[in-house]
């Protein structure tokens, strides 16, 4: 678990778990420049997980679908196997997933649970890249695109749940909830702003009909204009 320890990325070295990929307050998962994954390990037990992958459409070129993925949670390692076990925090993995030529331009962003099982995994000094490489084997024994070491210590949002659903959830933060300042909100309000336009997706998690939608606007529009005059006072 020790050499586990840090942040492990891909070859693009554009995807990294921690806040530069998903943002918690805004619900924004944050596109990367080249696909890639990237995954984070603690030496007490904690993980996270960021995913960028696109498959091409070999019939429609124009066509490539793209999925998005975070997750984090708390991992075991099975010593007398090698096997590596990787459990979400159910209530926090993100799903943002684009099929720009059947969603009419509107990617589809949902909550997303998964448990990763690794057979065995191997790390080794890569000579040609100068630094520590880790492969991950999955359930079936085949080969995940090997990583490199980029951070040690890693680079991840905090080890705990982040978005609670249930008193259960809830427990985990150890504590109530914490009322919010004048300048939390003024740092959320910023925070929401600094985010535009790193994404064109739109969330759909809580749209129902295109009356929501309409009224959803209009609030945001209003929530805009009333944020910018707060920040100016």
């Amino acid at each position: 678990m020790n050499q586990l320890e840090g942040t492990w990325t891909s070859k693009s070295h554009q995807v990294y778990t921690g806040p530069g990929f998903f943002d918690p307050i805004d619900e924004l998962l944050i596109e990367p420049s080249l696909p890639g994954i990237s995954f984070s390990f603690t030496a007490d037990g904690y993980w996270e997980e960021a995913r960028y992958i696109v498959t091409p459409n070999p019939k429609n070129p124009g066509c490539p679908q793209a999925v998005m993925i975070y997750q984090h949670g708390t991992y075991t390692f099975s010593s007398s196997n090698g096997s590596l076990v990787l459990y979400p925090f159910a209530s926090d993995g993100r799903q943002l997933l684009s099929d720009p030529c059947n969603d009419d331009g509107t990617s589809t962003y949902t909550r997303y649970e998964n448990i990763n099982i690794f057979k065995w995994f191997l790390m080794e000094f890569d000579d040609y890249h100068g630094c520590d490489k880790l492969k991950l084997y999955q359930f079936d024994g085949s080969p995940m695109q090997d990583m490199y070491i980029a951070y040690k210590p890693p680079v991840m949002l905090p080890t705990q749940v982040l978005n609670p659903t249930s008193s259960a959830d809830t427990g985990v933060l150890g504590g109530a909830k914490k009322k919010r300042g004048l300048s939390d909100v003024r740092e959320r309000v910023k925070r929401h702003i600094s985010n535009n336009g790193k994404t064109n997706a739109e969330s759909r998690m809580f749209m129902t009909d295109n009356k929501l939608n309409t009224g959803y606007m209009f609030a945001c529009g209003a929530l805009v204009v009333a944020s910018l005059l707060f920040i100016s006072v």
